[in-house]
């Protein structure tokens, strides 16, 4: 069985269905824990270390074999408290940030939430030195997309992410990290040529194979996007 730490209930479906269709027979247990993010976002990450090993406990009692983390601004704390709570712990975007500094030198953050976006860019810088690659990060916030996504208002949450993807060009940037889990169907309304990586399906791929299934997988792109910054139309 796989667990899953959202701190967000929107997550649930999207990985449910992802489940259904790439790992059919693989058991999700999802635990939400929205009052992290706030705390986190207050507070700063490492101010629900604590709470994070007690979900992460709470979890392997339950039969987890591994646990995905969908919070990107927690997914470092989650890492870090594996050992203390004796599981593996994947967090959603480690996956795609190794696709992402594969893809070139030049990566281009994108989140809707600020607390996201100095994980994401550790991540980056820390994927790069793994795979020995040079890499030059900057970060955007997605202007009015959280108070969207907070609003319940799905359409323009989504809306205002692609339209800050839409403002890197390939003189910016070789690939766009859509930072947050639900930020994820922005991809497929974007119009620039520069490749867009997103993290769930790659991330659940992932933790699946953590927990004893199917193999990981390389991490979304934009239908019609190729690694390395070129177009396929």
């Amino acid at each position: 069985m796989l667990a899953l730490l959202h701190t967000s209930p929107v997550h649930v479906p999207v990985f449910d269905a992802l489940r259904d269709t790439h790992h059919p027979g693989l058991e999700l247990r999802h635990l939400v824990e929205e009052e992290l993010l706030d705390r986190a976002r207050s507070e700063g990450p490492e101010a629900v270390a604590d709470d994070v090993r007690a979900a992460l406990r709470r979890a392997v009692a339950d039969g987890a074999r591994a646990v995905l983390c969908t919070c990107s601004t927690l997914g470092g704390v989650a890492e870090r408290a594996a050992g203390a709570a004796g599981v593996t712990v994947v967090r959603v975007d480690r996956p795609m940030a190794a696709a992402a500094v594969a893809a070139g030198r030049r990566v281009t953050v994108l989140a809707a939430l600020e607390s996201t976006l100095a994980p994401t860019r550790t991540l980056i810088v820390e994927e790069a030195r793994r795979g020995g690659r040079p890499v030059e990060v900057r970060t955007v916030l997605a202007a009015g997309a959280w108070d969207r996504f907070e609003a319940g208002d799905t359409e323009g949450y989504l809306r205002r992410v692609a339209a800050a993807a839409d403002a890197v060009t390939a003189a910016d940037a070789d690939a766009i990290v859509l930072a947050q889990a639900s930020m994820a169907p922005a991809a497929g309304l974007v119009a620039t040529a520069v490749p867009v990586f997103s993290s769930p399906r790659a991330g659940l791929a992932a933790g699946a194979a953590a927990a004893g299934g199917q193999p990981a997988e390389s991490p979304a792109v934009r239908p019609g996007a190729l690694p390395g910054g070129k177009d396929s139309r």
